[in-house]
């Protein structure tokens, strides 16, 4: 094990720290987001998210299970009364995750006292050897570790420990929390050790968990406990079902898989904890396994918005190119455990594609799970959808992925905070460090006030509207004395940009006229100075963007981006236009959209148009070639004879097709993947046909 002394696993205030990589990362102490819209999701995270997580647990019981323990759990009033799923112990975990995260960000007394007197609940109903859990090993519940496949007990554990880590890292590291998560470390360590139960958890996550919690204190022993857990899996340990054993990751081991699949999350959290293993234990084969896993993944098991899985019964990854918009199920704790995997692979290796991937997931898929004033989520993310929502009752918990519309809890609600502790934390996947200067991941109105590994300071501030506009302006608050340069990362989705280096006097180029073009990848700009000013000018006009041809399921569309956002079509858009009908009669009717790619997207006041139209019914078609007078070709209206468009059988003979005749064309509006279902019940698709 590495953990060389004064290593920076508890200094740093960041959800991932490594003793070692390509990349430092910095913590929430020298980045803070300023502005836009992360920022905004920040603040509606802090003043609504969390408290609105904490109401549901504590009114679905689930925080109550704690209490249930301590007081009932003797008698075996715990296994009569006892709420909430197996998992359920996790979400208050991930609850004091976020909050710790909240707190280094910004301290606030009321939500101390809030994450107090929760850890002070769970703290109690820790059993003396540490083990803490509130579903098995009491009167009337089954035995402890019984059920590796879906009991979740090292999964809950696991948590616990990301948690603590947090808390550690923001400045407690004496705290309750932390005292429970190492005991409770120490069980595992003591009951999985290399002579004791040689199992592994049905869920990855207490891989990841124990590395994190070993950097933030310094025990090796964690560390080890966790690589343990990684070379366990892909032996058949775990009994086989009727998803097969690829749905926990026990069919190959890790070191030999080609690529990311089962279960997403459960895929992506043992990913994590592997990079974290072979980064603290110098394991280059393990960390090239991994990162060609991810690889293969990201060509060809995900979708545009960086969601992953297609499958809804066993919410996992499909095969190779399968990847349907309207099954997609694309869950977003799916999309968290892929940014887990890709910020540990890029601080790393420093590889731009990691920071693409990450941005890609963050806008399309995390940021699309909550609604504005953050109190309903999306559990799954649908690229395509066919029918109106019900609306939701804020009052009830879904379905777990039911609900086509935010629902405000689930059954299942691993996602609500899964998403409070990805944006408490946002700050530190911004920047990193390394000996020759700052790297700049993540775009957003920023101050940046860090330390460079020769113990020089860095101070910098980042002025940008994007993603609504391409331009990102670098003010150079404080430069190191010697030599240092600032990398930017020109994302993929940008054909070309110009970087621009200034005196602060005037635009980039004019005090000293350095002003070049590049393409995508990672741009340096050598040593800047204080005062001086560095410009990047991102392609970030809306375009068309076509799928790969082996997706077959999207053949022949195109979807719309701009920059980073990936935009879709809503059905209260076409309806404002006058398409509200298609060929079914049905309002607003997405599904019989046609885009004429001939014209390019285009952008007024902030809002991308494509010029669109709706198939006419087959009445229409057959009206274009007779003469006959039925509806308007192109407006779905049939005329006297709607039944006309269900007529007959579906498929004919190619010599007997009669062409729909080309509709009359619109400048059709789009919304932004992440802003949709704002608007009440609709239909949606990324996905468009093309004339």
């Amino acid at each position: 094990m590495l953990f060389p002394t004064g290593h920076r696993g508890a200094a740093t205030p960041a959800p991932v720290v490594p003793s070692t990589g390509r990349l430092t990362p910095l913590g929430l102490d020298q980045v803070r987001i300023t502005g836009g819209p992360w920022a905004r999701r920040q603040e509606v995270n802090a003043t609504a998210t969390l408290a609105h997580i904490e109401h549901w647990l504590e009114r679905e019981g689930w925080l109550g299970n704690f209490d249930l323990a301590v007081a009932g759990g003797l008698a075996g009033e715990l296994a009569e009364k006892r709420r909430g799923r197996e998992f359920s112990d996790s979400e208050v975990y991930k609850l004091l995750e976020a909050m710790a995260w909240e707190l280094g960000r910004r301290p606030d007394d009321d939500l101390q006292e809030r994450f107090d007197a929760v850890v002070l609940r769970v703290a109690a109903a820790q059993e003396p050897d540490g083990y803490i859990g509130t579903r098995f090993g009491r009167p009337g519940q089954q035995p402890r570790y019984t059920d590796l496949e879906w009991g979740h007990e090292l999964y809950c554990q696991g948590h616990l420990y990301q948690a603590a880590a947090a808390r550690a890292r923001t400045g407690k590291p004496d705290d309750l929390l932390v005292d429970v998560a190492r005991r409770s470390a120490d069980h595992v360590c003591a009951t999985f050790g290399p002579t004791g139960n040689q199992g592994i958890c049905g869920h990855s996550e207490v891989e990841l968990g124990l590395a994190e919690l070993g950097r933030a204190l310094g025990e090796p022993r964690y560390l080890a406990q966790a690589a343990l857990f990684v070379e366990r899996h892909g032996h058949g340990t775990l009994a086989d079902i009727e998803f097969g054993r690829s749905y926990y990751q026990d069919v190959v081991p890790v070191r030999d898989a080609e690529v990311l699949h089962g279960h997403a999350v459960r895929a992506n959290y043992l990913a994590a904890g592997a990079v974290d293993v072979a980064v603290e234990t110098g394991d280059a084969g393990l960390l090239d396994a991994v990162a060609g896993q991810w690889a293969r993944a990201q060509a060809r098991r995900t979708y545009v918005t960086g969601g992953q899985g297609s499958h809804h019964q066993d919410e996992a990854f499909g095969d190779d190119w399968v990847l349907p918009p309207d099954r997609a199920y694309s869950e977003t704790c799916a999309s968290v455990g892929s940014v887990m995997v890709s910020w540990r692979l890029l601080l790393a290796r420093g590889g731009v594609e990691y920071a693409d991937a990450i941005e890609r997931a963050l806008t399309n898929v995390v940021a699309t799970s909550p609604a504005h004033d953050g109190q309903s989520f999306f559990y799954a993310n649908t690229l395509h959808q066919r029918v109106p929502a019900e609306q939701v009752d804020t009052d009830v918990v879904s379905k777990r992925a039911e609900a086509s519309l935010r629902a405000p809890w689930f059954e299942v609600s691993c996602c609500p905070p899964n998403v409070a502790r990805t944006f408490a934390s946002l700050a530190a996947y911004v920047a990193t460090v390394d000996d020759g200067g700052v790297q700049l991941h993540q775009y957003a109105p920023a101050e940046i006030r860090a330390e460079l590994p020769s113990g020089e300071r860095v101070g910098l501030d980042v002025v940008t509207d994007y993603p609504a506009n391409g331009r990102v302006e670098v003010r150079v608050v404080e430069a190191p004395a010697g030599d240092w340069a600032l990398t930017l990362r020109v994302p993929a989705w940008s054909g070309v940009a110009r970087v621009g280096v200034g005196d602060g006097a005037g635009d980039a180029g004019v005090g000293d006229g350095v002003v070049r073009e590049v393409g995508p990848g990672l741009v340096s700009v050598a040593g800047p100075r204080t005062g001086g000013v560095v410009v990047l000018d991102l392609d970030a006009a809306p375009r068309f963007v076509v799928p790969d041809p082996h997706i077959d399921a999207v053949r022949g569309c195109v979807a719309v981006q701009r920059g980073p956002e990936v935009l879709c079509l809503e059905s209260v858009d076409l309806e404002a236009v006058g398409l509200g009908a298609g060929a079914d009669g049905s309002g607003g009717a997405v599904d019989d959209v046609v885009v004429d790619t001939s014209v390019p997207p285009w952008e007024v006041n902030g809002t991308v148009y494509v010029r669109a139209g709706l198939l006419g019914s087959v009445a229409d078609a057959v009206a274009a070639a007779t003469g006959a007078g039925t509806g308007a070709a192109g407006t779905g209206d049939s005329g006297d004879s709607p039944a006309d468009a269900d007529a007959g059988w579906p498929y004919k003979a190619a010599d007997d097709v009669i062409p729909h005749p080309r509709p009359e064309l619109h400048d059709v509006p789009l919304v932004a993947y992440h802003d949709w279902a704002n608007r009440g019940p609709a239909t949606m698709r990324v996905w468009l046909p093309t004339l």
